[in-house]
């Protein structure tokens, strides 16, 4: 019998994602093996998109790894780099970094004894190696660790904990190194099998595009079931974001960025929990798609990139809004509603992404041991 191997790791979650987390001092010394490790642990790549044989849950906001180590630059505590598993395929993705994880890198240094913290609120300064950006954690933490109870509520998180702020820092250009990756805010591309489509291409947090979800033949408000059912549609979106990864300078275009998504103006819809929204309670709506799946909720690189384009007049985001956003831009996802706080500045050089900033709640639920077949 072929024997494993055994590594330290904690299970925790972030927002609406789950993920492995590794220290780096654990894992091979050749970062080449840990693609193969990572994918192995998660069981990928499975063809019945279950992962049934490791720590993945089927759907790719459960198919993630991040490892910590110390920083590499003066003003960050610690280094966070983020690794998307495919759920079908061998694939470790690093081209870009996972907000909702993001949220659970704070405690987890705090409760690893990598950062001091006193009582009250701890601020973690975090490096994301993936888009080389930093997002400073803001939490409370409650004798020497962080804190998990509270009354913040997450659309598609059941309960309530501790909020978790992120502020994340000059985020564009993350991924291409401008926020606008063509210099405009609206391209009209020929997509493979739709035809002649308006496309936004946004680079803050993370790389998406965006198209009206109209043109995709879609109200905006679909469920994720009712997309998972719409081999067409997914189809097209996927042309959508692979012509998109082209105009914006990527070839190969990776798997997961462009992440890709569609907008509408606010309309009602009923949400995965059941509860009734009406066009009033958001500024519009967003459906996003990673990795070929639907997301059941948006996930938080892609809701800050959304903030930030509905800040940017011309963007098929802020003309799904009316124009007319607050202080915070109100999101509809398929499991409630999504708030972002976004700075745009003008100039001659152009639109430039102060900051954005998002809540989530995050909490360790396990740590121990994660065992993998040596090759």
């Amino acid at each position: 019998m072929t024997a494993q191997t055994r590594l330290p790791a904690a299970f925790m979650r972030g927002g609406t994602s789950n993920a492995l987390v590794f220290h780096a001092r654990d894992l091979p010394g050749d970062r080449a093996e840990w693609p193969a490790l990572f994918c192995a642990a998660m069981g990928s790549p499975d063809p019945n998109g279950r992962q049934l044989d490791g720590m993945g849950g089927g759907i790719s906001s459960l198919s993630k790894v991040c490892v910590i180590g110390p920083p590499t630059r003066p003003d960050a505590d610690i280094d966070y780099t983020f690794f998307q598993i495919a759920v079908d395929r061998a694939e470790a993705d690093i081209s870009g970094n996972c907000g909702n994880m993001s949220s659970a890198m704070g405690p987890f240094a705090v409760d690893e004894g990598l950062v001091a913290a006193s009582d009250g609120e701890a601020v973690v300064r975090i490096h994301n190696t993936n888009t080389s950006r930093m997002i400073h954690a803001r939490f409370p933490v409650e004798d020497g660790r962080a804190a998990v109870n509270g009354d913040f509520s997450l659309p598609g998180v059941a309960g309530t904990g501790a909020p978790v702020r992120l502020d994340f820092l000059e985020p564009g250009g993350a991924s291409t190194g401008s926020l606008l990756p063509t210099g405009r805010p609206v391209d009209r591309l020929d997509i493979p099998g739709a035809g002649a489509l308006d496309v936004s291409i946004v680079d803050a947090a993370n790389l998406c595009c965006f198209v009206r979800a109209a043109d995709i033949g879609l109200t905006g408000v679909e469920t994720p079931a009712m997309l998972e059912g719409d081999a067409d549609a997914l189809a097209r979106l996927d042309a959508v974001r692979r012509a998109a990864g082209e105009a914006a300078g990527l070839d190969p275009v990776p798997g997961s960025i462009p992440k890709v998504g569609m907008v509408a103006p606010p309309a009602a819809f009923e949400t995965l929990s059941g509860e009734r929204l009406g066009p009033a309670d958001m500024d519009f709506s967003a459906r996003m798609i990673s990795v070929g799946r639907p997301h059941r909720a948006v996930p938080l690189t892609a809701a800050l990139c959304l903030g930030v384009a509905a800040r940017l007049e011309g963007t098929l985001v802020h003309e799904a809004s009316g124009a007319s956003v607050g202080n915070d831009i109100r999101i509809g996802h398929p499991s409630g509603i999504a708030l972002v706080a976004a700075e745009v500045s003008g100039g001659g050089a152009g639109p430039h992404a102060e900051r954005a900033v998002v809540y989530r709640t995050a909490r360790r639920l396990m740590d121990g041991f994660v065992y993998t077949p040596r090759p």
